[in-house]
């Protein structure tokens, strides 16, 4: 998945006849990916990969930093993999001014607060000293994020009184709309010493718990307003061995919560206990195959999407799974980084 020339990893990589053949490349990935190769060298392995080299080519121009996002997780991989860079990050980039500057946190988009607010505690947990000058910060994102969460415990894509997109979208969150809450408010619990935020991931832990499938799927978009599982499909791998685990691992550092359960029960879905009875472990090509969704995809989100709008019983049964034959190298990153 790494491209050479510029040092960074691709977008993704897709099976075609020709073989696996790498697509683009993304700053983003490349960061989530070196998070988790981190880990695994901090385990004992060595990585088959210069580290640092790899880094220096991602901030040798941050021009690719656009989002609050972006910056939360730059922010992070500084903290943990070059803790001598975070000054020279800091400087770069105003961070006092971010929940302001970018659309993205000005329209309080879930995901992208969560990868700041994650940013902000790493920070803090690597260089105790700057905890106080943080504080304000990450309390201030810690509650735009909060805002977000209905009362059944999970969160909305973003805010719905900050943009004409809030008010449609805004509800309706996705299931990294509450796994990156769960981690980073886990974090912050930790950094800061904010009891709130250790509850309020333990209240959206608790639901995503609660309506995780019978195979152990992580569903894909969730009403936060009446705490509905919105659209099941696709069930994401990422999201069963990666992202899923990595939360509520966090989670359990700071609460007095066992997730074996659910995590394994994810993990047997990877493992062949799905809708096809298939390994989606490729070993001869060693690749986690990327989802399994229906063969009708669009027309399946659009029923799903009438039913929930209408409150009507959905009749999903007897759709035809397929296996979507691509990796994104941010899954074996968050695997890494959840297991290593």
């Amino acid at each position: 998945m790494l491209v050479p020339e510029r040092q960074l990893f691709c977008y993704r990589l897709v099976w075609t006849n020709q073989g696996l053949v790498r697509e683009g490349v993304s700053p983003r990935y490349t960061m989530m990916t070196l998070l988790g190769l981190h880990k695994l060298q901090n385990a004992g392995p060595q990585s088959p990969f210069d580290l640092k080299r790899l880094y220096e080519s991602l901030v040798r121009d941050t021009k690719w930093v656009a989002n609050a996002g972006d910056l939360g997780l730059l922010i992070w991989l500084t903290a943990k993999l070059a803790p001598d860079w975070i000054d020279n990050i800091c400087r770069t980039f105003d961070l006092e001014t971010t929940l302001n500057r970018y659309p993205d946190a000005r329209q309080a988009k879930t995901m992208e607060l969560a990868w700041f607010l994650a940013g902000l505690s790493h920070m803090a947990l690597a260089f105790p000293g700057k905890r106080r000058h943080l504080e304000h910060l990450a309390l201030r994102t810690y509650r735009l994020l909060d805002e977000n969460k209905g009362k059944a415990g999970f969160f909305g894509h973003q805010a719905t009184k900050k943009s004409a997109a809030g008010l449609l979208r805004g509800r309706i969150g996705s299931f990294a709309d509450q796994v990156y809450p769960i981690y980073a408010m886990s974090k912050c619990a930790k950094a800061f010493h904010l009891e709130d935020a250790a509850n309020s991931a333990l209240e959206c832990a608790t639901a995503i718990c609660e309506v995780q499938g019978d195979l152990g799927q992580w569903w894909w978009l969730y009403d936060a307003l009446s705490g509905k599982v919105v659209c099941r499909y696709p069930v994401y791998s990422v999201h069963q061995d990666g992202m899923a685990p990595m939360a509520l691992l966090a989670l359990e550092g700071v609460a007095n919560r066992d997730f074996s359960g659910p995590i394994y029960k994810g993990l047997r879905w990877i493992g062949g206990e799905n809708e096809r009875h298939q390994d989606l472990r490729d070993l001869s090509s060693l690749i986690i195959w990327r989802c399994l969704r229906p063969k009708n995809f669009k027309r399946t989100r659009f029923k799903e999407l009438l039913h929930f709008a209408f409150h009507l019983k959905s009749g999903q049964s007897g759709v035809r799974i397929q296996v979507v034959h691509e990796c994104r190298p941010y899954e074996l990153g968050w695997f890494l980084y959840a297991f290593a």
